[in-house]
């Protein structure tokens, strides 16, 4: 498949890349021996992909994966023991961090295997989550007598309620996939085998719409988790009204006034 998104080969190959469709890049955490433990190198890949991934028109949304035995496993502890508290605070990883929570575009996230701590904490950052029936979610810090450092404390609540949320960071216990989908971390959960395909499927549909509209809607999204309702209302308006100045909401109207599929074209301006 010809491409125009071809980022430089990194030496550490620790995220592969694949642009999967016409829209669509495939980001696949590969530090296999490790589990898929977030390395500062590990989250300087990813970060480095989705800036890239960000500035391009031809990237639409993004799928986030990892192998069949781990999603991610979290933290390196290796990192943590060796460097301590300066593991956790070095200002280059939290940035790194915030690029994956900042990012505009869609994420879909494609979990396997376990997904634990700051494994979690990421497939949190993405905006739908799908995961294999197999799948094991935990926050396990406290077995390490600490806590949820990335957001799992925040997030967790606001996804699966209080009662959930405690249960997971207090006891650190693990999790099904289905327990995870009824309590509202995951939208479905998927054969082993269909995973990926699913993905691919949802990110395919996403690629497809209004890529301006889409960004909106994101940041609409997000704001609900931010804002009180009455301030959230104003800011979806405010989101609104920017929608009416491009060129793929007169083209959704005329083509829906005309009954025939819409030709969007991402462009910003009518």
């Amino acid at each position: 498949m010809f491409t125009s998104f071809k980022p430089e080969s990194s030496s550490s190959n620790l995220v592969k890349w694949e642009v999967k469709s016409p829209g669509v890049l495939l980001l696949e955490l590969n530090r296999p021996q490790k589990l898929n433990a977030l390395s500062k190198g590990l989250l300087e890949s990813l970060a480095k992909l989705l800036q890239l991934a960000g500035e391009s028109e031809e990237i639409r949304c993004v799928i986030l994966t990892g192998n069949r035995k781990a999603f991610s496993v979290g933290a390196d502890i290796q990192d943590m023991a060796e460097r301590g508290v300066a593991a956790y605070l070095d200002p280059e990883r939290l940035d790194y961090w915030r690029s994956v929570e900042t990012f505009p575009k869609p994420i879909v996230a494609a979990v396997n295997g376990y997904v634990l701590g700051g494994g979690c904490e990421l497939m949190m950052l993405c905006d739908i989550a799908i995961a294999a029936e197999g799948a094991k979610f935990g926050q396990p810090e406290i077995t390490l007598a600490s806590i949820p450092g990335d957001g799992g404390t925040q997030r967790l609540p606001r996804f699966v309620g209080k009662s959930m949320a405690m249960q997971m960071v207090l006891t650190g216990q693990l999790f099904t996939a289905q327990q995870m989908r009824d309590a509202g971390l995951l939208s479905e959960v998927l054969p082993e085998d269909a995973l990926l395909e699913r993905a691919v499927e949802l990110a395919q549909q996403i690629a497809g719409l209004p890529t301006i509209a889409m960004r909106l809607a994101k940041a609409a999204i997000l704001a609900a988790y931010e804002l009180p309702l009455s301030q959230g209302l104003t800011r979806e308006q405010q989101l609104t009204e920017q929608t009416f100045s491009t060129e793929d909401r007169a083209e959704g109207i005329a083509s829906f006034l005309e009954k025939r599929k819409p030709d969007f074209k991402g462009n910003n301006s009518s």
